[in-house]
């Protein structure tokens, strides 16, 4: 019978408890080391094989669309922040002689000092400036720092594109190695016999237009008093933050394609990284700049004629520009933005990142997906604007006008003199195309009283529409 005392419980095994899962996790890739980052649920990477993984994305970038030439100057858009302080570290581990394929080319670095549209004091800029000038004198490459306030200095052309004359990018990109290899071969077998010549040469090689950090070419001149008041007052009379933003950015461009021209750098690297371009696609298509978008989220952009921008950071998430530089010691400055302590709901800018982490949070194939649907964009002109000249640009952003200026002409010449200057023409998107009536192209009138009629194209009779 039943006991009161007795206990009716299973005897206790003296075995050991079972241990946790992934207490004996491996790095995926080698399968020896003990993972030290997790990337994404099951891919757990140890130290060596992380930087292997992230050096081989960076190179992987650049070795797949061949458009930086041996030899060619590369100016570094540094703005302190985590995914350009990544970029600069691994053009400067590219080039170190301990690299097994060094990069090629020749770099600078271009910083922008934007503390006053962002209504840093005067101190804290200079303490932000210092520290920025101390990393860069560490990275030793030739380095340009401006102030946002020399954009009323720019001369008129910088809002001009300079034309490209086209070249065969495969067969002129290796016609550049091969004329790049003999040389490195020519110098090497003169300085067999030395080896400090043989060093001496491949450093001249590297850097035909090494100068000195300390003494840039570009003076350092802090901006005047009156320069930094017109800046604060166009950020002021701007009323949203978005527009801000906007703006920032056009001006931002603007120094930089600058200082490339004046420096003579062909092209402009920027540490835009996968999360970020997700973000911008996003922001872009809110900001109604959707025709533009294989532009604004590619690996270049060759939109300003003489100076190609490239996104060589474009593979690496956030995530990953995080743990690597945690993990690998990359310095970086934080400098405080226009949406620095903004809300969500501040700007469409800040709307959309907000909106595109947290979806990152909850599904992790966000950010891949919005990336990798961007990869599919094509830069391809409008129907029947592939062999006309180009037409007017932007002045802020220097995209072409998406005008019928074929419309505009026939307009011009049929209406009267007072219409023709009040008058404009517009294509209708290709999705409403289908709304219009038979007939020409369908034109919105943005003038006076009816819109005119020129000879020759007259609308199908059409029962349903007055006349």
């Amino acid at each position: 019978m039943c006991q009161v005392g007795e206990d009716y419980a299973e005897p206790a095994s003296e075995e050991p408890p079972p241990r946790q899962p992934g207490r004996e996790q491996k790095c995926v890739k080698c399968k020896e080391g003990l993972p030290v980052v997790v990337i994404r649920a099951g891919d757990a990477f140890c130290r060596d094989c992380f930087k292997a993984f992230y050096i081989h994305k960076f190179r992987a970038v650049l070795g797949k669309n061949r458009l930086i030439f041996p030899g060619e100057k590369v100016l570094l858009a540094w703005s302190g922040g985590p995914s350009s302080s990544s970029m600069v570290w691994q053009v400067l581990e590219g080039l170190s002689r301990e690299s097994a394929k060094r990069l090629r080319f020749v770099p600078g670095i271009v910083c922008i000092d934007e503390g006053a549209a962002c209504g840093l004091s005067p101190e804290a800029r200079a303490k932000t400036l210092a520290e920025m000038k101390l990393i860069l004198q560490t990275v030793g490459f030739p380095w340009h720092v401006v102030a946002l306030e020399e954009v009323f200095d720019l001369p008129p052309s910088v809002l001009r594109c300079f034309a490209q004359e086209p070249v065969e990018t495969e067969g002129a990109y290796k016609a550049a190695v091969d004329s790049f290899l003999q040389q490195q071969h020519v110098l090497g077998a003169e300085g067999a016999g030395d080896s400090p010549s043989l060093a001496q040469g491949e450093e001249q090689l590297s850097w035909p237009c090494t100068q000195d950090p300390q003494n840039p070419q570009s003076p350092d001149r802090p901006p005047t008093a009156a320069q930094t008041e017109a800046l604060s007052r166009l950020f002021d009379s701007v009323k949203t933050l978005t527009a801000k933003e906007e703006l920032l950015q056009a001006l931002r461009t603007h120094l930089i394609l600058h200082v490339a021209r004046t420096h003579g750098y062909s092209k402009v690297m920027t540490g835009d990284s996968c999360t970020r371009l997700a973000i911008k696609l996003m922001t872009s298509l809110a900001l109604g700049r959707g025709a533009f978008l294989a532009w604004d989220t590619g690996f270049s952009d060759e939109r300003h004629g003489d100076v190609v921008v490239v996104r060589p950071m474009r593979e690496h998430t956030l995530k990953e520009v995080a743990f690597y530089n945690h993990l690998f010691a990359v310095p970086s400055v934080f400098t405080p933005a226009l949406d620095t302590k903004a809300p969500e709901k501040a700007s469409i800018h800040r709307l959309m990142e907000a909106f595109m982490l947290r979806l990152q949070d909850q599904f992790p194939s966000t950010v891949s997906t919005v990336y990798r649907t961007s990869e599919k964009l094509v830069k391809a002109p409008r129907d029947g604007c592939a062999a006309s000249p180009p037409g007017p640009r932007c002045l802020l952003c220097m995209c072409a006008l998406d005008i019928d200026t074929a419309g505009a002409a026939l307009l011009s010449q049929g209406g009267p003199p007072s219409l023709r200057h009040r008058a404009a023409v517009l294509r209708l998107p290709r999705e409403h195309e289908g709304l219009a009536l038979p007939g020409p192209p369908a034109t919105l009138h943005l003038g006076r009283g009816p819109a005119p009629q020129p000879e020759g194209l007259h609308r199908a009779a059409d029962p349903g529409v007055p006349g």
